[in-house]
């Protein structure tokens, strides 16, 4: 489950790192539920690692979403 986590983790992180750069914000909102799913593989793993990246993902985007007023 962990392994699952990560790698939906880092594809998560991928997007985000693309949804970084102006005008792309809104993308943020499909990645946050991705990682939230990849959260949840991460929450029924006995390891912190994939549920760590992907809170990582999650935190990175609510305050993207926020500064750019979720759009930009």
């Amino acid at each position: 489950m962990n392994l699952i986590s990560i790698l939906i983790g880092l594809v998560a992180l991928i997007w985000a790192l693309v949804a970084f750069l102006p005008l792309f914000g809104w993308m943020y909102w499909l990645i946050i539920p991705i990682a939230v799913l990849g959260l949840g593989f991460g929450v029924l793993s006995s390891r912190t690692g994939g549920r760590n990246l992907n809170l990582l993902v999650i935190l990175v985007g609510i305050v993207r979403l926020s500064v750019g007023h979720g759009i930009f």
